[in-house]
C-alpha cells in the first residue's frame, strides 16, 4: 500500500538530573560535593533512505521519543547521555510543523538528515556549585525536558519527467512499456490510483526516472477526481509530458485544461518545461494522423510526438526527445 501522507508526534529525550554526591573516602572524614552531571537527552534525527518508498510503517507507530539521559553519580561521574532516535523517511519526505504547516526539512537527497529536536541538557551536578563560602551545596540541577512536536510526513516522489493527462490517455501502458514498472492498465478511467516510478533506458548508456499520477480532469485542483491528490509527486520534476490521446475530438480543449489545472495546483509547476505528445495513433488511419501532425496547439510552440505503445510505434523518438530536453534543463 502506497501512503504519503501522515501524521506523528516526536519528543527529543529529557537530560538527566544533576547528583548531590559527597567524597566518602578513608581518612576524609568531610570530603567535599562530587556530583556528577545528569546526561543530555537523545536527539531526533530524521534521515533519508532510498531503500523506503512509502509512509506505510507509519500508519502503525506514530509516537517517537528519544531516549532519556542517564542521572549524575557519585565520584564526579557524569550521567550516560541518552540514545539519539533515529527516524527513517523515504526520499522526498516534507516534514512540516503541524500547528504552523511551516517546512521544518526537505529530506531530497538519499542519506540526508536533519537534527529536528535535540535532547534536553543535563543539569548540573553539586560539585559545580562550590565555593569558598559554599563549600558543601546540597543541591543540584535537574535535567532539561526535551523538545516536543506534532508533524506532518508528506511525501513528494522525485522524478526526472512527470506523466500528466486526463484519464485513460495512456499514460500507464507508456510506462509499462518503456520501463519495467507494471501499472494497472484497463479500459476505463481512474485505473491508476496511486503514483508508480519507472526507470527508462536511453541507448543502453543512460537512463532517467518517471512519475505516472491518476489521470486529471477539469476542476481537479478542487478535489475532484483522483489527481488533485498525487499532482505534488511532479512537483520536482524537470520536464513534464503531457499526453493526449490521438483520437480525441477536442485536443485544443484538453491541454488548455490540463495547464490550468497545474496552474491552479502550483505556479511552479505550471512553470515547468513541457513536452506535448499523442498517444494511440495506431488507433486512426494514417491520413487522419498526417492532418492531426498539420495543427497547431496554442500557447505550444514545441515539437509534438506522435507514438503508440500497444503498437511499439515511435517510443525511440519519444525516449530520445525527453532525453534532449532533461539534457536541456
Amino acid at each position: 500500500m502506497f501512503l504519503d501522507y501522515v501524521k506523528i508526534y516526536a519528543k527529543s529525550g529529557n537530560g538527566g538530573p544533576g547528583a548531590v554526591t559527597f567524597r566518602r573516602e578513608k581518612y576524609v572524614p568531610k570530603g567535599g560535593p562530587s556530583g556528577g552531571n545528569g546526561g543530555d537527552g537523545g536527539n531526533i534525527i530524521f534521515m533519508a533512505d532510498r531503500n523506503i518508498n512509502t509512509l506505510i510503517d507509519f500508519n502503525f507507530k506514530k509516537k517517537f521519543v528519544a531516549e532519556d539521559g542517564d542521572g549524575g553519580g557519585s565520584s564526579l561521574k557524569d550521567g550516560k547521555k541518552g540514545k539519539d532516535l533515529i527516524i527513517k523517511v523515504p526520499v522526498g519526505t516534507v516534514l512540516r510543523n503541524t500547528e504552523t504547516e511551516e517546512i521544518v526539512a526537505d529530506l531530497d537527497i538519499d542519506k540526508k538528515s536533519v537534527l529536528l529536536l535535540k535532547g534536553g541538557k543535563g543539569g548540573k551536578g553539586n560539585s559545580n556549585f562550590a565555593t569558598s563560602t559554599n563549600q558543601a551545596p546540597r543541591y543540584a540541577e535537574p535535567g532539561m525536558p526535551g523538545y516536543e512536536m506534532n508533524l506532518i510526513l508528506e511525501l513528494k516522489l522525485i522524478a526526472d519527467v512527470g506523466l500528466v493527462g486526463f484519464p485513460n490517455a495512456g499514460k500507464s501502458s507508456l510506462l509499462s512499456v518503456i520501463s519495467a514498472a507494471k501499472p494497472k492498465i484497463a479500459d476505463y478511467p481512474f485505473t491508476t490510483l496511486e503514483p508508480m516510478l519507472g526507470i527508462v533506458r536511453f541507448k543502453n548508456e543512460h537512463s532517467f526516472l518517471m512519475a505516472d499520477i491518476p489521470g486529471i480532469i477539469e476542476n481537479a485542483h478542487l478535489g475532484k477526481g483522483l489527481g488533485h491528490k498525487f499532482l505534488k509527486h511532479i512537483e520536482r520534476t524537470k520536464l513534464l509530458l503531457i499526453i493526449i490521446e490521438a483520437t480525441t475530438e477536442n485536443f485544443q480543449y484538453e491541454y488548455d485544461t490540463l495547464v490550468n489545472e497545474l496552474k491552479s495546483f502550483s505556479e511552479n509547476l505550471a512553470g515547468k518545461k513541457k513536452i506535448v505528445a499523442f498517444s494511440k495513433v495506431d488507433l486512426i488511419t494514417e491520413q487522419e494522423l498526417k492532418k492531426l501532425q498539420k495543427k497547431k496547439i496554442k500557447h505550444y510552440n514545441d515539437k509534438i510526438i506522435f507514438f503508440s505503445s500497444a503498437a511499439n510505434k515511435n517510443l525511440d523518438g519519444l525516449i530520445e526527445h525527453l532525453w534532449k530536453n532533461l539534457q536541456e534543463s
